[in-house]
């Protein structure tokens, strides 16, 4: 199957293989494009496999924070030169790994780190809950073998599935890396920093801590509002008050009428 420039460009979009590497993987699959992918991919990890022996001494520690700032990654990734580690695609790799690690939170570089005693803790649970499900107990421990490498894959960078590219492991992505950059590359080691992780916070606190800044909050206001709750009993007093001089003002004016009919009969003896 013949091919083009433009599969060449497409190729080389895909993979950032350069062009004559894409052309001898579109010679060799015969046009067929996943075929030359995965001879790039064969390729890399055959150059990776020649490099292994090298010494990888200088490179980068690549920062990762999340764009709300709740996680943060740093990871160093070495390489032979310092050419390649200012390099663009250098970078973008240690960006790449840094987002893998703050979205699947791997515990560990590769297998080979993980301590006998995490995996056999780890392998006497899956047992327990196998038995649990009503597995026998002599056919458990074969049994759990599929989720212990599942277990592992989910703690272990490289096993990982890469995060934008599910059918490519990260062991694949620093695969095509290599043969990319043409020098060995290694991850390492990570830290990554999750806010309030390992912090025990109790509710009693919380609410306590939310009730304080109310109050400071609302204090003022409570006072000035206090203010005219102690002038109401004082302006009822004044209403109840103005009554009493008017009932008495009333009571001093019938005797003053009383008094004026005797002054009317001594007029009348006269005449």
């Amino acid at each position: 199957m013949a091919f083009t420039n433009k599969d060449v460009m497409e190729l080389r979009q895909k993979t950032g293989t350069g062009i004559m590497d894409c052309k001898e993987a579109l010679t060799e699959s015969g046009g067929n494009m996943e075929k030359a992918i995965e001879y790039l991919r064969m390729k890399g990890m055959a150059t990776a496999g020649k490099k292994a022996g090298r010494i990888a001494g200088e490179g980068i520690v690549h920062a990762y924070i999340h764009a709300d700032g709740a996680i943060g990654v740093l990871v160093e990734i070495n390489c032979e030169t310092d050419f390649v580690a200012r390099s663009d695609d250098f970078k973008e790799f240690a960006h790449n790994i840094a987002l893998q690690i703050a979205a699947y939170k791997p515990l560990y570089v590769s297998s080979e780190e993980v301590e006998q005693h995490v995996i056999d803790n780890e392998r006497k649970i899956l047992i327990a809950q196998a038995i649990d499900e009503g597995a026998k107990p002599e056919f458990a421990d074969r049994m759990v073998e599929g989720r212990l490498k599942k277990y592992l894959k989910d703690i272990c960078l490289l096993e990982q599935e890469y995060i934008k590219n599910p059918s490519l492991t990260i062991a694949g992505l620093l695969n095509e890396t290599v043969g990319k950059l043409g020098e060995k590359i290694t991850i390492r080691r990570f830290t990554k920093y999750e806010m309030g992780e390992g912090i025990e916070k109790k509710a009693d606190n919380f609410v306590a801590e939310v009730n304080e800044q109310v109050a400071k909050m609302t204090g003022g206001a409570k006072e000035k509002a206090a203010e005219p709750a102690k002038a109401k009993p004082k302006a009822a007093s004044k209403a109840t008050a103005k009554p009493a001089p008017k009932a008495a003002t009333k009571k001093e004016t019938k005797p003053k009428a009383a008094a004026k009919k005797p002054a009317a009969k001594k007029t009348t003896t006269k005449k």
